[in-house]
């Protein structure tokens, strides 16, 4: 079983360098996927209350035998749900949903700032840590008007911001920014798209000097980065490709030529949190 790297937040809560994400993992398969897993060595895993699978993410921690306090499962609440009268009862469902007394991580998925609601989600967060609903809460998408306002207005500080970054939209000025007031990035979608960004000759000769898969020097480059990433994976052999991958390490050399893969549209999708709605 690999042993990760973990990045400490200001309050001292870590995370492992690699987890699962488990976008489109649905029904019986999923829940197994989560199972193998944890098997595999996972202690973190990623759902949402958007993905309409945390009651599969449930049962498959339940079924992996491993003690629950050894594991981080992370949901995240939706925009429809931001108001002061909805959010707590959102996540009062998704802990439900999952079958735990508490969810270990509880993010915000978007800020959804013409909604202007966002510090009401975060405040019903910071309420339902206190009543021990949720041990830790942080944020996803979310830049650095949208974290200085909401500790501003709340005296509480994010542990986690999961924001998109690979290769093609490394984040250099967030994730330092995120370094200075002790918040874990999180990266979603860290391999991008996948068949384009891994036939890059960069990443190949990085991965044949290590003498491992493309996708596993991304992911190394993650961890050189200090950022968790959460690469979602059915098969039990991209579970164990991509765990390992936490005990490459690249020099810096390797990490900068990766990241100089960066470029103004890297983004996969329109999604500035700047503008972007999620429902």
């Amino acid at each position: 079983m690999t042993a990760l790297p973990r990045f400490t937040a200001h309050n001292g809560f870590s995370l492992p360098a690699l987890g699962l994400g488990t976008y489109a993992l649905w029904g019986d398969a999923g829940a197994d996927a989560v199972t193998a897993a944890i098997g595999a060595g996972y202690r973190l895993i990623d759902t949402a209350f958007n993905y309409e699978n945390e009651g599969s993410v449930g049962r498959g921690i339940a079924a992996s035998g491993v003690d629950r306090g050894e594991i981080i499962v992370t949901s995240k609440l939706p925009g429809r749900h931001h108001s002061t009268a909805k959010a707590p009862t959102s996540i009062e469902e998704s802990r439900s949903r999952l079958g735990v007394d508490a969810i270990d991580l509880h993010l915000i998925h978007w800020p959804n700032p013409s909604q202007g609601e966002y510090v009401q989600a975060w405040a019903a967060l910071v309420e339902a840590q206190q009543r021990g609903v949720v041990r830790q809460i942080g944020v996803s998408n979310f830049l650095a008007e949208h974290l200085e306002r909401i500790e501003r207005e709340t005296g509480v500080r994010p542990v986690v911001n999961q924001i998109e970054v690979h290769p093609y939209f490394p984040q250099s000025e967030q994730l330092a920014y995120h370094r200075e007031h002790g918040i874990v990035t999180e990266a979603w979608s860290p391999i991008a798209r996948a068949d384009a960004l891994l036939e890059e000759p960069v990443i190949a000769e990085v991965a044949a000097a290590h003498g491992i898969s493309p996708a596993q020097a991304v992911l190394a480059w993650h961890v050189a980065r200090q950022t968790v990433a959460i690469p979602k994976a059915s098969s039990m052999e991209h579970q164990n490709a991509n765990l390992a991958a936490g005990s490459v390490v690249l020099d810096p050399a390797e990490v900068e030529a990766i990241t100089a893969l960066g470029r103004p549209d890297g983004r996969l999708f329109d999604a500035d949190p700047a503008t972007h709605e999620e429902s």
